[in-house]
């Protein structure tokens, strides 16, 4: 009898398929009933009983309601939508710089990629209480704390005339004041990504660079001629990521707005149900036309 061999090809599919299958298990045991749960709910009138509660079937009311009734459902979306479209290129751009940076060689490289790190351990903690309470602006940008004789070294105003000083466009000087008045949130959102930055980096063949190198290629065209392009499967992956994290943070004024629908609404879960709902249909959606925008440019190296 022949011994079963598989290719290299059905190797990497059935790794592939056991790496994805506590993800599958751990999804078909705790997450598919209670996501049928929850579609049923939107769509039903719940009452609570002795024995539990009972479901009675009222279709799309709860939808019409939240979308022709509710002046704030939709005007909240719209808000997480722009708030994701600002903080995506800056949680992006500031991971990848910082991956190439802790990928260097230097004395202390561990402990600096722990600091990196640690926000989105403490996120739950310090950190999230410091962008609570506006601390980074309060302290390092609010020039009426150094009294009346002049701006603060870190103050909006001195950081923006900085910036003109440099001739930069208008609206990249918008973006950048932007990302300052957001360094805690963009810091707290990096960690993972500048982790699976570094992961790509790090498996970049460096028979890549010694081409590049023996082309004369600078510093800045190695980059963009073998970095980048290496890096865009992983650029994806932290786009999707970011967009997730973006939209279902903890301090989302519309993740806040369904959970105070089970407490402030007389419709409770019913509607709080819905609206998840059509939050999840409508993050989806974003998500799969960003895929499709991104996909085009992403470089599969074989």
């Amino acid at each position: 009898m022949k011994r079963f061999r598989m290719n290299l090809e059905r190797q990497k599919a059935l790794y592939g398929i056991f790496f994805t299958m506590p993800f599958v298990v751990g999804f078909v045991l705790f997450f598919v009933n209670p996501f049928i749960k929850s579609m049923l709910i939107s769509l039903s009138d719940i009452r609570f009983t002795q024995t539990g509660y009972e479901l009675n079937y009222v279709g799309l009311k709860h939808y019409e309601f939240m979308l022709f009734v509710d002046t704030q459902y939709i005007r909240k979306i719209v808000d997480a939508f722009l708030q994701t479209l600002k903080d995506v290129p800056m949680v992006i751009s500031f991971s990848l710089f910082s991956a190439i940076i802790l990928n260097q060689k230097f004395r202390g490289r561990t402990l600096a990629r722990v600091i990196f790190f640690l926000p989105v351990i403490l996120s739950a903690g310090i950190v999230l209480r410091m962008e609570r309470a506006d601390f980074v602006t309060q302290v390092l940008m609010n020039s009426e704390l150094v009294g009346a004789g002049g701006p603060a070294v870190f103050s909006d105003a001195a950081v923006r005339a900085f910036f003109e000083q440099l001739s930069l466009p208008s609206s990249f000087i918008s973006f950048l004041m932007a990302a300052v008045d957001n360094v805690a949130v963009i810091i707290r959102a990096s960690g993972i990504q500048i982790l699976v930055f570094l992961a790509g980096l790090q498996s970049i063949p460096a028979s890549l660079y010694e081409a590049a190198d023996a082309e004369g290629a600078t510093g800045w065209e190695r980059f963009w001629v073998v970095t980048f392009p290496m890096l865009t499967p992983l650029i994806l992956v932290n786009i999707i990521f970011t967009i997730i994290d973006s939209f279902t943070a903890g301090n989302s004024e519309m993740m806040n707005t369904i959970y105070d629908a089970v407490s402030l609404s007389s419709m409770g879960y019913s509607l709080s149900s819905a609206m998840a709902w059509f939050y999840f249909a409508f993050v989806a959606i974003v998500l799969a036309v960003v895929i499709k925008i991104v996909s085009k440019g992403v470089l599969y190296h074989q």
